[in-house]
């Protein structure tokens, strides 16, 4: 008689990312693989990286959902972002776009023409994708591939990561969502937030790509990157120990946050290391100064927030020590409700 196979209990998922136990249990058992994928799907990996002679091969894929403005931007700069934070550079996207009935044909193009005017900005090419009218979603929902080339030697890995190297982050804490909430909120907040600050708050979606702070930091010390997306810093924070099968410590006082998200977030009673955050970059450096000084000559703000250990993930806030672990849920998704 075979021993009986552990039971887990069934329970209807909420809104945001899959949770890693579920990972881990339901979608990971069920990837097959092949000899020239290098990197495959795990926690805190968001891209694969292929073999494919003379050059590796990263590619990653996401969905866009929580904007109801500035799609098409958004889509290229997240799937790009991640693509960067392996060292390689982005070559082209394949965009899929699911329209609501009812969608007018100025909706599309105007999605298209930010798209477009992005990718053409950072030298990507829109190389295919697929679109449709469906009555399975309300708003406009974009899923993007993208394809980049790095030298083998090129790749950064999580694994490269070992106790003792400092963690460091480009720019602030929940740009892309000070952004979204800034422009869908913006009746609401104008009560307890003044128009200049959301006006300036709004324009951070002009600086959601980390493709430069990507290529100073990967040129002066990085031997790894992570960009930060759903769950904010904190999530980021933890899914790259995660990568690294690292612990790692991290003080939110020293987590930089721009007036303008401080602002939004005390008026929404909401959490900024909390909040979606395209546009921040992890960076895993052996020598944080050195990449710092690198980072800052270049003009971009970075700051180290904390520093790789052995085990233990820790979270120092407010004169507290506790355990550092992805929220449960993002803010944006708190505040909008169900996307």
């Amino acid at each position: 008689m075979e021993p009986a196979q552990p039971r887990h209990e069934r329970t209807a998922m909420v809104v945001g990312k899959v949770p890693p136990d579920l990972l881990r249990r339901l979608v990971f058992p069920h990837l097959p693989t092949r000899p020239e994928v290098l990197v495959s799907a795990g926690i805190g990996r968001d891209s694969a990286v292929l073999d494919v002679a003379p050059h590796a091969c990263v590619s990653t894929i996401d969905p866009i959902t929580g904007a109801g403005a500035h799609l098409g931007r958004l889509a290229v700069h997240v799937a790009c972002n991640d693509v960067a934070a392996m060292g390689a550079e982005p070559v082209a996207l394949l965009l899929a776009l699911l329209l609501p009935e009812g969608t007018g044909e100025e909706e599309l193009e105007a999605i298209m023409r930010e798209a477009g005017a992005v990718a053409g900005r950072l030298g990507v090419a829109i190389a295919g994708g697929h679109s449709e009218v469906t009555d399975r979603v309300t708003h406009p929902v974009a899923i993007v591939a993208a394809i980049g080339r790095a030298p083998h030697d090129g790749v950064l890995r999580p694994d490269a990561v070992r106790p003792g190297h400092g963690l460091l982050l480009t720019k602030g804490a929940g740009l892309e969502g000070t952004a979204i909430l800034a422009s869908d909120l913006a009746d609401r907040l104008r009560e307890r937030v003044p128009e200049p600050v959301l006006a300036r708050a709004r324009s951070f979606v002009e600086e959601l790509s980390v493709l430069p702070e990507s290529r100073v930091a990967a040129a002066h010390g990085a031997v790894a990157m992570h960009d930060v997306t759903e769950g904010g810093v904190l999530a980021a924070a933890w899914e790259f120990a995660e990568a690294a099968g690292l612990g790692v410590e991290v003080w939110a006082e020293r987590v930089p946050v721009r007036e303008e998200t401080l602002a939004v977030c005390r008026a929404l009673d909401a959490d900024p290391l909390a909040l979606i955050g395209s546009g921040a970059l992890l960076v895993a450096a052996p020598a944080p100064d050195r990449t710092l000084a690198a980072l800052r000559r270049a003009g971009i703000e970075a700051a180290e927030i904390g520093v790789f250990r052995a085990r233990e993930r820790v979270l120092h806030r407010g004169g507290r020590t506790g355990p550092l672990e992805p929220p449960a849920r993002d803010e944006l998704w708190r505040l909008l409700g169900d996307p």
